[in-house]
């Protein structure tokens, strides 16, 4: 079948879906304007669809045009779904942080709901015992200090192995895919402290075919999906996106599952059980308090884990790589902070960050323009809240669009220019307090990793400029590089960054 022909077939099931729904919906149509009279304002939705067309391919981008004529907090009609957009740091900060008790549950995707993933995910479930226990385990067991400080040497190696691979690739001439080279870093690191074992090896194949996996799974993620704006299709699957995520979910925990297995056999045989590692310390959880922490939500954590801390990083950190190499005279401000601060030639540590105003600028500028999670992820209103006059109902989903914040022109000058310089001086963080840079999100639903995402990032993005120079592919010129995103959970480079390194 040709592609036309699919779209064409594609789009006869799409509508028959709509007619299906029209009939469906048509007695339920409200009768009373008392709360939606509150509402914020908003572009007038199309019966039955309400405003699904205007999403596009890029909801991020499109959402935040709608903003600006309809303002910082509007809502919208996404088929029976009512949805409330922010789009500044001070409705932002009435969300995250003011209303967050009554605003920090999920709306839970239909893709998410395979394998029962949002009773067990972290990120998914609502605030609960259950996801207190699996927050309080992450942050002193995983993320803690004392637990990074011990597994420093551990990053030191892996990051050594990165420089190593793209000094080879240096001497040859050839190419580094930037993304592909920062994921396997990433996941190796996040495997050996959780397994003590690289998952990527030195295959390429492998680590490519792990990395479109994970892509996958964020991809289907943030689909627009029939079946979450339009309830009665759940059963259908209309756009085959739960089926997919599915196969992909499948793939995931199959090998973690196979994992956590050997690791139990080996616990049996040794005869001696240490925590050696992350999956060590769940297991020997498990055996204490099989209430709080069984196999299957061992499994789903490692997933949550792996899925969240290995495309977000990589991701990051070729966007950074690529506006750098976009902006030489950035680049060369970097480089030369690396060389006065470390010396030509010595390797770069993570005691060095502190001392490196201007790389911690670079990253913050980059979470500014390219946040990981673009809509963070969805958020639900457990009561009606008032913000701003307005008000968002019980039920209503909340997206906060962290990309049009980082590019609010009353919060950033020249807002769509890469400007590092912004941040010198400046007590904007990113770590949840400043809501005008919220990438990982803010209140009690902030990413928990953050700590171990920014040693990564800060020592493989400084690494990678200090020690080599580097050039673009065919002759491409810097002004002429490809900026464009590609929309998923995590917002990615459309075209992979390859560059040629020339070791000095």
């Amino acid at each position: 079948m040709s592609l036309e022909n699919k779209m064409d077939f594609l789009s006869c099931i799409l509508w028959l879906c709509l007619i299906w729904i029209l009939i469906k919906t048509f007695h339920m149509i409200p009768r009373s304007n008392a709360t939606h009279s509150k509402l914020p304002p908003g572009p007038k939705p199309f019966p039955v669809i309400g405003n699904l067309l205007e999403l596009g391919e890029k909801p991020h981008k499109s959402l935040s045009k709608l903003a600006k004529a309809h303002g910082p907090i509007m809502s919208l009609k996404l088929g029976k779904v009512t949805t409330i957009v922010i789009s500044s740091a001070d409705i932002a900060k009435e969300v995250l942080q003011t209303h967050d008790r009554l605003l920090a549950d999920r709306t839970i995707p239909d893709a998410i709901r395979v394998y029962n993933n949002e009773e067990y995910s972290l990120a998914w479930i609502p605030i609960s015992a259950r996801w207190r226990n699996l927050r309080k385990i992450c942050s002193g067991e995983l993320f803690a200090n004392r637990i990074l400080n011990a597994n420093e040497d551990i990053r030191h190696k892996k990051v050594q192995e990165l420089l190593a691979e793209t000094h080879q690739c240096g001497l040859t001439g050839e190419a580094v895919d930037i993304g592909k080279a920062a994921f396997k870093t990433t996941l190796n690191l996040l495997s050996n402290t959780i397994f003590s074992v690289d998952l990527a090896g030195k295959d390429s194949d492998k680590t490519g075919a792990l990395k479109e996996l994970i892509w996958n799974v964020m991809k289907e993620a943030a689909n627009p999906n029939l079946a979450d704006f339009f309830p009665v299709l759940k059963k259908v699957d209309p756009q085959g996106i739960r089926r997919r995520m599915a196969g992909h979910t499948r793939v995931i925990l199959g090998l973690f599952d196979g994992m956590i297995n050997q690791r139990l056999q080996l616990r049996k045989l040794s005869g001696s059980i240490t925590d050696s590692d992350f999956l060590d310390i769940l297991l020997g959880i498990s055996e204490e308090k099989s209430e709080e922490m069984n196999k299957t939500t061992i499994l789903h954590l490692l997933r949550d884990l792996f899925v969240a801390g290995t495309d977000t990083t990589s991701a990051t950190l070729e966007w950074a790589m690529a506006e750098l190499l976009h902006n030489p005279e950035t680049l060369s401000k970097a480089k030369t902070e690396l060389e006065q601060v470390i010396g030509k030639g010595n390797p770069m540590v993570e005691s060095d960050i502190a001392r490196l105003p201007y790389l911690q600028a670079v990253v913050k500028e980059t979470f500014r323009l390219h946040p990981v999670a673009p809509l963070l992820l969805p958020r639900k209103a457990e009561a009606d809240v008032e913000i701003n006059g307005y008000i968002i109902p019980k039920g209503a989903q909340v997206l906060v669009n962290a990309w049009a914040i980082g590019r609010d022109p009353s919060s950033w000058e020249k807002a769509n220019s890469f400007m590092p310089e912004r941040f010198l001086g400046s007590e904007i963080d990113f770590k949840g307090r400043n809501f005008e840079l919220i990438p990982f999100g803010g209140g009690r639903r902030i990413c928990p990793g953050l700590p171990l995402a920014m040693r990564m990032l800060h020592l493989m993005l400084g690494s990678l400029i200090h020690k080599f120079d580097w050039k673009l592919e065919e002759g491409v010129k810097c002004e002429d590089m490809n900026m464009e995103d590609k929309f998923a959970l995590t917002l990615q480079l459309a075209h992979p960054l390859r560059v040629v390194p020339i070791p000095l």
